[in-house]
């Protein structure tokens, strides 16, 4: 009888083993896989700190940019498609953003101090 009960474990197991979806939960997030995206090859953007009402954005291909700026905590402040290297900068308020830059296919993001 108990050769009987072992057999039975033992085929159970082997089941159980080869189930496919069934996973315990983990307290870490899973990662989503994101297209890794180039950074913007010889981007500059300057005066930073910005001490004047003109920002001016360049890199190596001189291509259009999309250019957004955030405040720290996240909200959107400005929103602009620049074709040239000047940006206006007159309307933002002193202080610490976020700049976010896209050209191409390429994108970067960098700290923005306006005095």
């Amino acid at each position: 009888m108990k050769k009987i009960y072992l057999l039975l474990i033992f085929v159970g197991l082997i089941c159980l083993s080869f189930t496919s979806g069934i996973q315990a939960q983990s307290n870490t997030p899973q990662r989503q896989e994101t297209k890794a995206l180039q950074k913007i090859e010889g981007l500059r953007v300057y005066p930073n700190p910005a001490t004047g009402d003109i920002l001016y954005i360049t890199s190596y291909l001189q291509l259009t940019k999309t250019v957004q700026i955030y405040t720290v905590l996240g909200k959107k402040v400005m929103y602009k498609v620049l074709i040239g290297k000047e940006l206006d900068i007159s309307n933002l308020n002193p202080g610490v953003y976020v700049i976010k830059i896209t050209e191409g296919k390429n994108q970067d993001t960098q700290k923005l101090i306006i005095d």
